[in-house]
């Protein structure tokens, strides 16, 4: 079963939904992606923490461009007992292809047990 995933509140513009959207209309490696706000349990403005606790509920790997706080948030979230099925983090100055080819790389050949409770950055 592909990886699915969660993108943070600051990935909807930007263009990344729209290179998702073009990469599925190709029909080869589907990405299962949705973003914070569209889910209605999943409102914008809705806190990290609680962000986290949504994607491992939904089994979804959480990728954001977000490096200051959330490793933070990602040890606590651990700490407290619970587990993810990790976090893409983007780098600066990636672009679009590059991260739409990462995110098929890991849902289609990647291993699940690599990205648990962790953070794994792309491109790598």
């Amino acid at each position: 079963m592909a990886l699915r995933f969660l993108l943070d509140e600051h990935l909807r513009g930007g263009g990344l939904w729209q290179a998702i959207g073009q990469h599925n209309s190709q029909g080869i490696d589907p990405l299962d992606a949705v973003r914070v706000g569209d889910p209605a349990d999943l409102p914008l403005g809705t806190p990290d923490s609680l962000i986290l606790l949504w994607a491992e509920r939904e089994g979804r790997v959480l990728v954001t461009r977000d490096e200051q706080t959330m490793p933070h948030h990602l040890a606590a979230h651990l700490a407290s007992g619970h587990h993810l099925p990790g976090i893409l983090l983007i780098r600066k100055h990636t672009t679009l292809a590059q991260i739409v080819f990462h995110l098929a790389l890991h849902a289609y050949a990647g291993d699940p047990a690599l990205l648990q409770d962790s953070i794994v950055y792309i491109p790598y």
